[in-house]
């Protein structure tokens, strides 16, 4: 690992912790945000020539806070603080602070920064934006290409997000249990939606996105080591990890998408779906199912699946079905109906979600799914009308060449041999 490599991986390990305390020091996003940063650009000098500290996150909080308050003081016209060289040697200074800044400690900084981050008003863009920037540490322009936005619109709606949090009030104290409980629910939706995020990505904007998937990953993990008896947390984390394990075969080197039933399952990461199988397991022994538990038990089958026809589909189903009780969308009911496709037939998973169309109207993936099944039915022309308004509805380059294969299939059969109408 270079120099340059491990100092940032210390800085990126450190920065919820460092960033929690000084927020609670200094109880303002933008004065802990860039005392932060003045102390990691000391990092980058003094690391190298000193060597790593003992306790990382301790000796940017301790650095951030002088820097800070030297900071604050300039402003005010006071006398300023000591010289650089008279606090760069830290070794007395950093073993006093990480002594008393211990794993209790760091729980209370990260839980309050995830809760401000996620204060319910923000809307969710603002809220997941702000957590990448605040957080996670990524560049505006980062959060701007993930977003697929312009840079001086993402930093409008960082400012913004910043702004409701300072009129807001928001307090600085540790939530209390009933606070924190309904908080969790927003943290939790807040790591999924930045874990969406980069899984709707395609090879072409991978550099951008992809990450993203990690990052949530690392965020869940984070959230289960502070809640470690919620089966629901263990739920997400496990969902997020057999997602994610599927990444290497979820794409061809031409950046076009394979197909689940269609992708190379050695390339799929075993480390990842072992310890995502584990929690699934962990989890359900708690007998206290939620959505991402059942998102989780349904990743789960796929990935004990060893071929594609091993997959357990009537489970799949009666799990979206309860996921439908829980948690109703249209979308839930959508996926469910690949997975009766596959147990009742086509004609039985269109029936499904034909009632959808109206509130589905301006979803790739309905389009996708309705022309597929219309498809395998022998409706050609009516599959051809759904897959150009998916074509239209694409979200990626690749959504849309996954679906331009399948209309020049149908052109193709329609100049070799007429249409096959099968019985509705």
């Amino acid at each position: 690992m270079t120099e340059f490599a491990w100092i940032s991986t210390a800085i990126g390990n450190a920065r919820p912790q460092a960033m929690g305390a000084l927020l609670r020091y200094f109880r303002d996003l933008d004065a802990a945000e860039e005392a932060f940063q003045d102390a990691c650009l000391r990092a980058l000098k003094n690391w190298p020539k000193n060597g790593p500290p003992r306790d990382p996150a301790a000796w940017l909080i301790f650095v951030g806070r002088n820097s800070g308050i030297d900071a604050v003081r300039k402003r005010a016209k006071q006398a300023p603080m000591p010289e650089e060289e008279h606090i760069s040697d830290l070794e007395d200074a950093e073993s006093d602070i990480a002594e008393r800044l211990d794993g209790a400690h760091y729980r209370d900084d990260i839980l309050r920064l995830l809760f401000i981050c996620c204060h319910p008003d923000l809307p969710a863009t603002q809220q997941i934006a702000v957590a990448l920037r605040i957080v996670s540490g990524l560049t505006v322009k980062q959060i701007a290409r993930a977003f697929l936005v312009g840079e001086s619109a993402m930093e409008q709606r960082i400012t913004r997000a910043k702004a409701r949090i300072a009129d807001a009030g928001v307090p600085f104290e540790t939530p209390g249990p009933v606070e924190r409980s309904e908080r969790l629910a927003a943290v939790a939706a807040m790591v999924y939606l930045i874990f969406n995020e980069g899984y709707s990505t395609n090879s072409g904007e991978a550099p951008a996105r992809a990450p993203l998937c990690d990052e949530a990953i690392r965020l869940a993990r984070l959230l289960l080591r502070l809640f470690q008896a919620e089966p629901e947390i263990m739920g997400l984390t496990a969902l997020l990890l057999l997602q994610h394990a599927r990444a290497p075969a979820r794409f061809d080197e031409n950046g076009e998408i394979i197909l689940l039933e269609d992708q190379d399952r050695s390339l799929w990461s075993r480390k990842m779906i072992d310890e995502g199988l584990a929690l699934v397991d962990k989890a359900l022994r708690h007998r206290k199912p939620g959505p991402y538990q059942v998102q989780a038990a349904i990743a789960a089958l796929h990935a004990r699946a060893a071929k594609p026809e091993d997959t357990d589909w009537t489970e799949i189903d009666l799990l979206y079905g309860l996921l439908e009780q829980m948690q109703p969308s249209p979308v839930v009911t959508l996926n469910r109906a690949v997975a009766v496709s596959k147990v009742r037939g086509p004609e039985a998973a269109l029936a499904m979600i034909e009632p959808l169309e109206d509130r589905l109207s301006g979803y790739f993936h309905f389009f996708g799914l309705r022309g597929g099944l219309l498809m395998q039915l022998g409706r050609n022309e009516e599959a051809r009308v759904a897959f150009d308004r998916a074509i239209a509805l694409a979200n990626t380059a690749a959504e849309a060449a996954h679906i331009r294969m399948h209309i020049d299939r149908l052109i193709k059969e329609s100049t070799e041999k007429p249409t096959v109408h099968k019985a509705r």
